[in-house]
Parts: C-alpha cells; structure tokens; sequence
C-alpha cells in the first residue's frame, strides 16, 4: 500500500461525455472506440493510469475551440511529482512551510512524523491535483462551461466560461472558484481564486495563502498534444510569481480508455496509520 492510501477499485458507472457537438476529434475518437469493440471484455476497464501507453499514429490538425477529451500525462513519459522548483519564500511563506512535515522534498522528515493532510484523507486541493499525482482525466465541454473529471480522488472542477467575473470576496473551497476564455483558437486561459489555505501546493509541504491567483494554459498542439502551463501569483507567500509547470505535455487518449477509481478510503487510512505509520516513530 502506498504512503498516499488511494485504492484503485472497480470504475463506477460510465463518465460524461465530452462535448455536446461532435468535433472532428470526437469523431475520430469514437472510430478508435468501435475498433475497440472485438478486444476481450477485461481490456476495456481499468486502464492502466501510471504505465506507458502504446505508440499512437502521426496526430492530425488541432480542432477550433476544443480541448475535450482524455487527457494523460503518463502517455509522454513523465509525470508531475511535485515542483520542482519555486520563487523564493516571504517571512510569511517560510513561516508556513515550517509547520508543515513533508514526506518529500528538502524538509523530508521520517514517516511517523508526516503531517501531510492528503495522509488522512483531505482532498488534495487544487493546484496540488496538477502538481502531484496528475493522473487520466477527462475535459468535458458544455455551452457554458469545462468540466475538468479527474482520476486522482475522483473528483471534478468546473470552470466556467459564462463571462461571468472571479468573487471578489470568495468562502475558501478545495478547488477554488474558476473562469476561462479562449485566447485564441487553440489556447484555453484559466484564472483561480478563493483556495483553502489548507491545501498544500505539492507533495513538498509548499504552502500558498487565501490570496493566492492560479492561471492555467492550455495550448492545443495537435489532435493528440495538449501542453499545460500553470503560473502562481501569490504575493503573501513567495517574493515574485512563478511556474509550477511549464509547457507540460499531455497526450489524447482513446475514447475506450477506462479511467479507473482513485479514493482515499479512511478505514484504510487509519489502517495504514496502525499499522506502518506509527511503528515507524517506534
């Protein structure tokens, strides 16, 4: 069992789907799915998450406005474990990141000794979802928002693009407040706030503030490469603004690919706290 305790299961029942309108990417993602159709019944659920996938054929143009679709960021070889690097601290922000006892990074401390919430089952948060553990995940498009469904505590963002205006004053949530516009055709600007300051910012104990701004972008390559940057503007805990990941690739996935079931359970939470947890601290 991993430190992070989140149990692969049996998937639930089938995930939305990715656009009301099918694009030229849907299409060819549903003909991929009906040459699926002969391979044995046990291929098609719970596919591999964190494995390499099997090499995909030359990619055609991307399409206008459209992001949807599986996402993996394990396709391209490399998954984000953390960040790798970040602006200097505040006073504030190095106050922080001393009350928190990572299992990683350069404040590693031995296991009985971890303080990390996703250990007893809190959400991860966002951007923490991205930075740590950015498993398959899926983009939905509606009229007047992207649904963002991911693996990893099988939980789901919406990001809306309403043009409606961030909170000013927002009550904190896990995942914060989110809206989005297109900045061209093939790039999806995203803008965050109101983030409980719960939240660690990655497997490291890097810590944020309420007052911290999130931007991502998705820059649509081709029909199979999605690039992600994400940008942290938090004054109150680092001197400048930085990029937790910069031009991330992310490659497209079939339409059969079966995102598997990732929860943390707290009956096994306290289990592992009994049983591996506290006998390290003896």
């Amino acid at each position: 069992m991993s430190r992070r305790l989140l149990t692969l299961v049996l998937p639930a029942a089938a995930v939305l789907c990715p656009c009301l309108v099918p694009s030229s990417a849907t299409r060819a993602q549903q003909s991929r799915a009906a040459q699926n159709q002969n391979a044995a019944p046990a291929a098609l659920w719970n596919t591999p998450s964190i494995a390499p996938k099997q090499a995909r054929p030359s990619s055609g143009p991307a399409p206008r406005r459209d992001i949807s679709g599986i996402w993996d960021a394990f396709a391209a070889g490399i998954q984000p474990t953390g960040v790798k690097s970040h602006a200097p601290f505040t006073e504030w922000g190095e106050k922080m990141a001393n009350t928190y006892k990572p299992g990683d990074g350069p404040r590693k401390v031995s296991l009985g000794l971890i303080n990390d919430p996703l250990d007893g089952c809190d959400p991860a948060g966002f951007p923490r979802n991205l930075f740590f553990e950015l498993r398959p995940f899926r983009i939905a498009q509606t009229p007047d928002q992207i649904l963002m469904l991911y693996e990893y505590q099988k939980v789901w963002r919406a990001i809306w693009t309403d043009g409606r205006e961030l909170p000013k004053d927002p009550e904190p949530r896990w995942y914060g407040y989110s809206v989005g516009h297109w900045q061209d055709d093939y790039t999806f600007v995203v803008n965050t706030v109101g983030l409980d300051e719960r939240t660690w910012l990655d497997n490291a104990g890097d810590p944020h503030s309420a007052d911290m701004r999130v931007e991502e972008i998705y820059h649509r390559v081709d029909e199979d490469t999605l690039e992600l940057t994400v940008k942290i503007d938090d004054p109150k805990a680092y001197k400048e603004p930085w990029l937790g990941l910069n031009k991330f690739i992310l490659r497209r996935q079939p339409a059969s690919f079966d995102i598997r079931e990732m929860i943390c359970a707290p009956s096994e939470a306290e289990e592992y706290k009994k049983t591996v947890a506290e006998p390290a601290t003896r």
